[in-house]
């Protein structure tokens, strides 16, 4: 089975095709190959989507995976695992028992929904939202239809409809938790992440926290807020891969590593390519180094390389994506192990390790305890920020030993 797309991004005005995707779905081991087109590389703003692993260059370009067979500019742009079971669903639902491959993951949700920049349609198709009934994004003001519809997924007793809502309306982000991508009064799009009724703790007032104490302690993060649904609390994060109508090309450190889900890296590894491939690499690796602080000391230990991004600059450079999927775990739920480690020292998510690493970071010591004081400084309120966000005391308690407490 092989399966071709066409490889487009937006270019002002108008949208360009960057290249094509073939992908060979061979049992056991899947391939594919993309290549860039003549047009693309003739350009004068043309860039590489994967500067490491897609240089701009003419000629094939092959990935071979049992994990995944897409170049990973693509694989950023598909849904994962939250994704991925909606459009298992959709098609059980539409009496289909044939396997899904990549590309018709990839191709399952929304155009204006999906992650970065890249569109795509398959070869002979003029439409980028391949047939689907709509390709609108939910407005903000449909949240309790989005929450019952997760839910109901989550409860095993979904209809057409339900999925419908989730999938083609906007769910390109990944991890296993219920999301949407909604449309903002403004006109912004934001991800909205909904409660699961098995939840021990309220994992959206987290999250928000999480984001507000981090802006506070000097790292860039999108805007977070709280919405109310019926008595239940909805996160909502205002996409940083969007200026206005326009879409900024996104790429997740594991891609640029040239690494698949479960392979570990480090701190450092991702250091390196800040030196390597941003356009301002020192405040780039200050900024890391902070945010290696603010993982330990909140407790943020999902971390793990898709958590970590880049945006392109639009001048030949990327640079570090705002902080995003920042959710403080409570010591009773999880040991105190970074996803990413530090360094290869190992997953201690300790501070002491990342003082040992600073230097990696362009750092001096007085910069690192300089870094470390702002941190730790932002950081002691945090049971006031959490009253403020109507966090009730119960979560109160149970996200203090996160905070180490």
């Amino acid at each position: 089975m092989s399966d071709a797309i066409e490889v487009h991004i937006d270019c002002g005005e108008q949208t360009c095709l960057v290249g094509w995707c073939r992908y060979f779905g061979r049992r056991g081991r899947p391939s594919s190959v993309f290549e860039y087109a003549n047009e693309w590389l003739t350009r004068p703003n043309a860039f590489a989507i994967d500067p490491a692993n897609l240089p701009l260059q003419t000629g094939p370009f092959y990935t071979s995976s049992e994990k995944s067979a897409l170049p990973g500019a693509l694989r950023d742009t598909a849904p994962d695992r939250w994704g991925r079971l909606l459009a298992r669903r959709a098609l059980r639902k539409q009496g289909r028992s044939r396997t899904l491959s990549e590309i018709d993951y990839l191709l399952a949700i929304t155009d204006r929904a999906r992650t970065g920049a890249l569109r795509y349609r398959r070869e002979g198709e003029e439409a980028f939202d391949q047939g689907q009934t709509t390709g609108r994004v939910p407005p903000v003001f449909r949240l309790s239809a989005l929450l019952n519809a997760a839910d109901a997924i989550h409860g095993h007793t979904e209809e057409a409809e339900d999925i419908r809502l989730l999938l083609h309306a906007g769910s390109p982000i990944g991890g296993a938790r219920p999301k949407s991508v909604v449309e903002d009064k403004d006109g912004a799009l934001s991800i909205a992440k909904f409660p699961k009724p098995d939840d021990l703790r309220s994992i959206p007032h987290g999250e928000v926290l999480a984001m507000t104490l981090a802006r506070q302690a000097g790292i860039r993060v999108s805007e977070a807020r709280l919405e109310d649904v019926a008595g239940r609390p909805v996160a909502l994060i205002k996409r940083f891969d969007r200026c206005g109508r326009r879409r900024i090309p996104f790429l997740s450190a594991m891609s640029l590593l040239g690494l698949q889900d479960g392979d570990v890296a480090t701190y450092i590894d991702i250091a390196e390519c800040l030196r390597v491939w941003s356009s301002a690499p020192t405040e780039d690796l200050h900024e890391l180094w902070r945010r290696i602080v603010f993982n330990v000391l909140v407790g943020n230990l999902d971390d793990h390389l898709r958590n970590h991004g880049f945006l392109y600059d639009g001048r030949g450079a990327w640079r570090l994506a705002p902080a995003y999927d920042l959710n403080p775990v409570p010591v009773e739920e999880k040991a105190r192990e970074l996803t990413t480690w530090i360094s290869e020292e190992g997953p201690e998510a300790s501070v002491e390790q990342a003082r040992r690493a600073a230097s990696h970071f362009a750092l001096k010591s007085d910069q690192a305890d300089t870094i470390l004081a702002e941190v730790s400084a932002a950081l002691k309120n945090w049971r006031k920020i959490a009253r403020q966000l109507g966090m009730c005391a119960p979560d109160i308690g149970a996200y203090a030993s996160a905070f180490g407490e």
